[in-house]
């Protein structure tokens, strides 16, 4: 997909509430949706889970397509999601707005540009609990911000609980 234009201003967000994927409870006026996964266990695997959600793999294996100003996550880049195929794909425009790589946590958030169907965040954070599992946390919130999305009405939030879902399953494979 090539590489995002990275001219412009440094950050056009379309949502005020910037970093709030990062506490509890998220935002009122949006859609939440909070989703965590048993991916593996043990050090090993939360390492080789952590690299695969910041080096946009996950997103990637789960079927979207990724045109990522950087290899890896990195606060203030852009990124673009591409849902569907071909002339029905749907480009999504976000920028990462802030990452974390901790002992035990691994992950970032994006959140939405112009031109994305929605408004909002979304953070993908891997952690390593206390008797070793290694799970996904998917936090978002959300609310419609073009005519299609708000056509979608109850399918939106669906749609985004299964995406959470799958981006579990697929981190499996590198746990």
């Amino acid at each position: 997909m090539g590489s995002p234009d990275t001219s412009g201003p440094a950050s056009r967000l379309t949502y005020p509430e910037v970093g709030a994927t990062r506490r509890w409870p998220l935002p009122a006026g949006y859609r939440h949706l909070r989703v965590r996964t048993h991916v593996g266990y043990g050090r090993a695997a939360f390492e080789a889970v952590g690299r695969a959600v910041m080096d946009w793999r996950m997103h990637r294996a789960v079927g979207v397509a990724i045109r990522a100003a950087d290899p890896v996550a990195t606060p203030g880049r852009p990124v673009v999601v591409g849902l569907g195929a071909g002339p029905l794909r749907l480009r999504a425009p976000c920028e990462v707005v802030w990452t974390v790589a901790e002992d035990t946590r691994t992950g970032f958030a994006y959140g939405t540009l112009p031109g994305h169907p929605e408004r909002g965040e979304e953070s993908f954070v891997v952690s390593l609990e206390p008797d070793g599992s290694v799970v996904l946390t998917v936090t978002a919130f959300s609310r419609p911000d073009s005519w299609f999305s708000r056509a979608g009405g109850p399918l939106v939030p669906r749609f985004q609980r299964a995406y959470a879902r799958r981006c579990g399953r697929v981190l499996r494979r590198w746990a």
